[in-house]
């Protein structure tokens, strides 16, 4: 599977800055947080529309876990509807996104918005907990023919076999599991980072990482890194212009700076990983090996024409002389010069 130029599963993480309502409802900081994601070095921005009139019933509950620390005394739906992006601000932003050279992921809440983002012309769209099991509404997302996120946290593994089998009743092979939740913020504990393995074997498809980890505990960046080894091919995290404001969204995300240096470390981290295929010493390997193993050396003076004994020989770290492994095929030799205790012994130097 592609995604515009970048290859999933080619070994090089795609990473996705989710800017969801980070922006606050404010235009200029939606543009902010395009241009940080362009300087941090993201793959992909992120993005929420939502008609919220058709998201939620206009008395849905407030409370915790539902919007960020501090906003949960007030009318959820009365607040999402104040910051929502307006409509007539989407040209720009979505311009902004293109003229940065980011890939564009939608993540439609409700039918209205799944027709607007179709004039955005996204890479990818997510698709949401909220509308993981509306099968009408996951077709219809399906049959747009692009790579759908599935962001599986609070699915059951049966659930999400349906959610798939729907995709591929509309042939759409092209889909990744999202695992993870939005608990404003995620505890470490909750994180589960193994399940990634066990949703891989099970499904064949490839899988990723949505990490919303407390942006100020100093694992938030490191617990992507050891999602990496567990199969991990696509990480998301929030990004935000200012996480000191405490505006929405906050709890999880990073600034652009944070952003741009997690990205660096993530790229150090792949490369730490390296290949699990042994397919020879690599040149590296080939230096550490000449450095560090023992040589075959003279155990004592021995003169010339010297028929080779085990007392004669012996295994030191040295620059030069036979590996251990060879030592057999000295014995019995003759030495064909004088060799010095120490010096390194060859089978060049024996008859």
């Amino acid at each position: 599977m592609k995604i515009r130029d970048v290859e999933i599963g080619s070994g090089r993480t795609y990473v996705v800055a989710e800017m969801a309502w980070s922006h606050d409802g404010k235009k200029e900081l939606a543009l902010d947080i395009v241009r940080g994601t362009k300087q941090a070095g993201a793959d992909c921005l992120s993005v929420h529309v939502t008609d919220v009139a058709a998201y939620m019933v206009p008395h849905y509950g407030s409370g915790e876990g539902r919007v960020s620390k501090g906003k949960e005394s007030e009318q959820v739906f009365r607040y999402l509807d104040n910051v929502n992006i307006r409509t007539d601000w989407w040209p720009d932003i979505i311009a902004a996104t293109r003229d940065a050279d980011l890939a564009l992921a939608v993540m439609p809440n409700d039918a209205p918005s799944l027709e607007i983002s179709r004039s955005f012309d996204p890479d990818l769209y997510v698709l949401s907990a909220a509308c993981f099991v509306e099968e009408s509404f996951v077709r219809a997302v399906a049959r747009e023919g692009k790579p759908v996120l599935l962001r599986v946290g609070g699915a059951t593994l049966g659930e999400i076999e349906t959610v798939i089998g729907w995709l591929r009743a509309e042939h759409n092979e092209s889909y990744i599991i999202l695992y993870g939740q939005q608990n404003y913020p995620t505890r470490i504990e909750d994180t589960d980072l193994l399940k990634l393995r066990t949703l891989a074997d099970t499904f064949g498809c490839p899988v990723g990482l949505a990490d919303h980890i407390d942006a100020e505990d100093p694992l938030c960046t490191q617990i992507p890194f050891m999602a990496l080894p567990l199969g991990a091919q696509v990480i998301e995290k929030h990004i935000t212009h200012n996480r000191a404001l405490k505006g929405e969204d906050h709890e999880s995300a990073l600034n652009p700076d944070e952003f741009a240096d997690f990205v660096k470390r993530l790229r150090q981290a792949e490369l730490a990983l390296g290949n699990p295929a042994f397919r020879g010493l690599s040149d590296s390997g080939r230096r550490y090996r000449q450095v560090a193993r023992k040589r075959v050396v003279a155990a004592r003076d021995i003169a010339q024409g010297t028929v080779l004994a085990d007392a004669d020989l012996t295994c030191k770290r040295a620059d030069f002389g036979e590996f251990p492994d060879r030592l057999e095929l000295l014995l019995g030799r003759v030495a064909g010069q004088d060799l010095l205790a120490n010096e390194g012994v060859t089978l060049s130097a024996l008859h």
